[in-house]
């Protein structure tokens, strides 16, 4: 009998995805990868996994892990052999427990984030994870590739937030790791190995998530600023003056803002004269466990005094639900006018909060000096170090001029990050996209130990093939 046919069996022929159906699963968001598959799978329980998983085993059938499908790196999507089998969890989308008394949900890795947060909500608790896919991210993808997010500066990336897992292994045995426990002691910590692995360690189904109180009140403002380094300076002011209660802090160019504003009409910067035209903005988030007032105080405390000291050009303070969204949803927006813009060559690199400033001094100088026009889109999460440095292309080039130069302008970024002791992936993973670039900047010692634990776990090299490790 055929795999396909022993796959539906397994799942049910409607669950089993052929030819035309298998598209949306062949491509990755950008656009960058396509690839092929012998089929897309849609298991409906853990244990259907295993099964499937079993039988890939047998049968020596790559399998390729997918969720949501918003990975910005590639790794989602099969080569174009079209011998592996993509495994999709989003059936696998049930919230399997809420224990309030122990500030943990439980899930299963096809849940949807919004779809998270809401029931964290409806059982007056908080889960923070919070990005700009949310509404279409999975939690198995979060999990995947440790993703991040606006809340990382008080809650921490996405391992910082789940204490147990369950994992289905590349032989097809299922880890019940669902341990809603903050201290666990008893050896190698297996949780951590998974998350991050972006799948080719093994397939999690799901996860023990952290909760916390949901805030008595909120308050966020954006701020017009002269220079990163007056942001970067603002933010340890924030931090002084806020303690744990500060909840995020991002910034963008202004230029970048501007762009956001002409793209998308309906939305508009809280700001008018000057200000608007600032070259550095800023949006800070506060959550507060007392009262509004207290909140609005110890804000208004802060931001006064970093306006009487020329550190902030003004302030835009949202005195409402509707505002505090208008405020972010500028801030999310920036993708979507990035795509409108056209193509452009994307970072997601960290670096410590203290050398941001001269490391984007420094990188635009160097890419204007080797490419000149280019144009420089930053923004990001200031507040964990984490910037997505994207490059335009100049008014004088096509979008394929561009993409000519790519190799040369990741490597020059690249090679900066590296220099101000950063990380060439913050929260997007490595994928496909950033394989090939780790040996250049990782030790062979590091390189070394990844490849045996790979070796250990998934001897026969079936799982998300070509993601992460060069073969």
């Amino acid at each position: 009998m055929s795999a396909l046919k022993l796959l539906e069996q397994i799942v049910g022929a409607t669950q089993v995805l052929t030819g035309e159906a298998m598209t949306p699963y062949l491509v990755d968001w950008r656009g960058r990868y396509r690839g092929d598959a012998l089929a897309v799978v849609r298991p409906g329980s853990t244990e259907e996994v295993a099964s499937v998983v079993r039988l890939c085993a047998e049968h020596k059938i790559p399998i390729v892990p997918s969720g949501g499908n918003t990975g910005l790196c590639g790794g989602a999507t099969p080569d174009e052999t079209g011998r592996a089998l993509v495994v999709c969890l989003s059936r696998l989308n049930r919230v399997r427990e809420i224990d309030t008394d122990n500030d943990t949900m439980t899930v299963e890795a096809g849940c949807v984030l919004q779809a998270v947060q809401e029931a964290a909500h409806a059982a007056g608790r908080l889960f923070p994870l919070s990005l700009a896919a949310e509404g279409s991210c999975t939690i198995g993808g979060n999990l995947a590739t440790n993703a991040g997010g606006t809340q990382v500066l008080r809650y921490g990336n996405t391992r910082e937030l789940a204490l147990g897992l369950e994992v289905v292994t590349p032989q097809g045995e299922i880890w019940h790791g669902l341990r809603g426990l903050r201290k666990d002691n008893t050896g190698y910590d297996l949780r951590d190995l998974y998350i991050g692995s972006e799948g080719t360690l093994g397939i999690i189904t799901a996860a023990t998530l952290k909760l916390y109180p949901l805030p008595v009140a909120q308050r966020i403002a954006m701020l017009a600023l002269n220079s990163l380094e007056d942001a970067i300076a603002m933010l340890s002011r924030a931090r002084a003056g806020f303690g744990a209660s500060l909840t995020g802090f991002e910034v963008m160019m202004g230029p970048v803002l501007k762009a956001v504003v002409r793209l998308f009409p309906q939305q508009r910067l809280p700001f008018e004269g000057p200000s608007a035209d600032s070259p550095w903005f800023a949006i800070l988030e506060l959550s507060d466990s007392e009262s509004a007032e207290h909140a609005q105080a110890r804000f208004e405390s802060v931001l006064g005094a970093a306006i009487e000291d020329g550190l902030v050009i003004d302030a835009a303070i949202a005195e409402n639900i509707a505002q505090s969204k208008a405020i972010w949803h500028l801030r999310e927006s920036i993708p979507l006018a990035e795509a409108e813009l056209g193509k452009s060559i994307k970072h997601d690199v960290s670096i410590p909060i203290s050398l941001i400033g001269q490391f984007v001094q420094k990188t635009n100088a160097a890419l204007q000096d080797k490419f000149p026009g280019i144009q420089n889109i930053v923004f990001g999460h200031l507040g964990d170090g984490n910037l997505h440095y994207n490059v335009a292309r100049a008014p004088q080039q096509t979008e394929q001029e561009l993409l000519a130069t790519q190799y040369d302008v990741y490597q020059l970024v690249h090679d900066s990050v590296h220099a101000h002791d950063g990380s060439i992936s913050a929260e997007h993973g490595v994928g496909q996209l950033k394989r090939d670039e780790l040996p250049r900047y990782k030790s062979e010692l590091e390189l070394r130990l990844m490849k045996q634990i790979k070796q250990a776990l998934d001897p026969d090299g079936l799982m998300n093939p070509g993601k992460v490790l060069q073969a």
